[in-house]
């Protein structure tokens, strides 16, 4: 896509006055994520950018909620691929994304995280020969049973431009041989830009007394993962642990459509008798609120980690593992395998007990979008686009 040509760049080469860039979102936090880098780029003159979102979240309160609270355009495509098993989905992204780029051929791909949606869009520009920028790049959790795992590793090997939100993340790409010069750069964290920028970082107490619950004294639980979902026993844990947490203090527990399907398929039962209220999924803001004013936020969210740790409220991971490995050397976060009930209660009544008072600044300091349109600003300018 060109839209017209200027005078020499460094190297020679004219340089073009448009460039475009196409972002792929298909996930909740992908969409908190685009939205800050996207208002740094339209502060760049020469820059187009268009939207493409898959449909992998297709609820109300996954996916249309969030575009209207963060005051993110409407995106130019919506695949609409829904759910489904991770081949069929990913297959519904590759066709459909294939379909777009063949019309509309951009010169640069932004893709996040590590969703079957950052894996797609990685896949499909890479076979055409387009550059590809990952933002969350770096990220290992060193467990391959983690779909997100693989998403995130090949969708590194096919990036030219790797944006890593922390040095630890900067040194498995350098271990794994792609630290190349310039195409590299720790950024900082772009969920950190958006919880400043929203001025989400101020929690709304009307909002945590809207859901009935008194700040200080609750837990905000959530679960989505397939480790925990589809598995019967894990699922079973969750749900005591849930319950067992119940019985000490109030748990409010916004659920996600995945778990309320698995969690009914399993004939399982969880509700209000048992100290847990049940929510649909929250918005943003909601969100925000309720995690700052929470004793305990237990959580296989990746997201939710950082956000109970920028809101100063210690965190309970229920996986094998985590991407977020300093929040676990900070004592912020501590990770449980959710085996039993009585683990979870445990591990959420000792992180609320043992609460650290240090609090290192891991992710930046709000700023990552602006270093990443720079990056992409240069990029442009360096000539690297294709003519």
């Amino acid at each position: 896509m060109v839209a017209g040509e200027g005078g020499a760049s460094a190297g020679g080469r004219r340089r073009r006055l448009t460039y475009t860039v196409t972002t792929v979102v298909g996930a909740r936090p992908q969409f908190i994520k685009a939205a800050v880098v996207s208002r740094a780029l339209a502060r760049i003159s020469g820059i187009q950018e268009h939207w493409i979102h898959t449909g992998q979240h297709y609820d109300p309160e996954l996916s249309q909620l969030f575009f209207d609270e963060l005051d993110i355009p409407p995106p130019e495509v919506n695949l609409g691929v829904g759910s489904g098993p991770h081949a069929t989905q990913t297959a519904r992204m590759l066709e459909g994304i294939e379909k777009v780029f063949d019309v509309h051929r951009p010169d640069l791909v932004l893709v996040y995280g590590d969703t079957n949606t950052t894996l797609a869009a990685a896949l499909v520009a890479s076979k055409a020969a387009m550059p590809v920028a990952h933002i969350e790049a770096g990220l290992r959790s060193f467990d391959r049973s983690m779909p997100e795992e693989v998403n995130r590793l090949v969708a590194d090997r096919l990036s030219t431009l790797l944006f890593p939100p922390t040095e630890a993340a900067r040194a498995n790409l350098v271990r794994e041989g792609l630290g190349g010069a310039g195409d590299v750069e720790v950024v900082g964290d772009v969920m950190y830009d958006a919880l400043l920028a929203t001025g989400a970082d101020r929690p709304d107490p009307v909002r945590i007394a809207r859901q009935g619950v008194v700040s200080g004294q609750y837990a905000l639980f959530t679960a989505h993962r397939a480790a925990n979902t589809d598995r019967a026993d894990r699922l079973a844990a969750v749900v005591g642990g849930a319950r067992a947490l119940g019985a000490v203090m109030p748990v409010l527990w916004p659920l996600h459509p995945r778990t309320r399907s698995a969690i009914a398929e399993a004939g399982l039962a969880i509700g209000d008798g048992d100290g847990v209220r049940i929510v649909p999924p929250l918005g943003y803001f909601d969100t925000q609120s309720l995690v700052a004013g929470a004793a305990v936020v237990v959580t296989d969210s990746g997201g939710l980690q950082k956000e109970a740790y920028w809101h100063r409220v210690p965190c309970v991971t229920l996986r094998d593992e985590t991407e977020w490995i300093e929040l676990l050397g900070g004592r912020w976060n501590r990770l449980v395998r959710p085996l039993s009930a009585e683990g979870v209660r445990a591990a959420a009544e000792a992180a609320i007990a043992e609460r650290p008072s240090e609090w290192p600044p891991f992710y930046g300091d709000g700023q990552a979008a602006t270093r990443i349109a720079a990056r992409i600003e240069r990029w442009f300018a360096e000539g690297h686009a294709g003519t």
